[in-house]
């Protein structure tokens, strides 16, 4: 299988846009690539991607998603107690909060693109978009948060899943 992105099957997945629902003929799920190898251009398909979330790569100890969070939209306050998270952004701003109770984010920063965040396991986490384009993201859970070929085109969909 050639992974080269511009003959990659994954790209048919990230031009199709937020706007756009794939058909039950065309299943994002198809596209986690994981546990095989993989390469692939990851700002080209972070910054393409318009769903909220999409498992790209899901392993045995690792996993890769893409997000694109809208402006004034957030990720969703959650904690992980058993994984660690890194996350790229690729395009936007926001503000990351991190504490060690729902009720107590007493570390907030600035986030642009170009920044990464990384979230130890057990720290309370949202994300919040505060610019006037979407926050294009990519984040790598250890081990995998997420099932395999998890795709949630908005968030309301990762929401009717119970995942915050």
């Amino acid at each position: 299988m050639n992974n080269d992105y511009s003959s990659n099957p994954y790209e048919k997945l990230i031009r199709m846009g937020s706007s756009q629902r794939p058909s039950p003929k065309y299943s994002p799920k198809s596209n986690d690539y994981g546990p095989n190898p993989f390469v692939i251009n990851i700002e080209k398909a972070t910054l393409q991607n318009n769903y909220f979330r999409t498992a790209l790569w899901t392993g045995n100890h690792l996993q890769l998603t893409l997000m694109s969070i809208k402006p004034g939209q957030d990720i969703g306050l959650e904690i992980h107690n058993d994984l660690d998270q890194f996350l790229r952004i690729e395009q936007g701003q926001g503000v990351v909060m991190m504490g060690d109770s729902r009720n107590n984010l007493d570390f907030r920063k600035r986030v642009y693109n170009d920044y990464v965040i990384l979230i130890p396991a057990g720290k309370w986490h949202n994300l919040v978009n505060t610019g006037r384009v979407p926050i294009k993201l990519y984040s790598i859970y250890a081990p995998p948060q997420h099932p395999f070929g998890t795709v949630h085109v908005t968030k309301k969909d990762a929401e009717q899943e119970h995942e915050y």
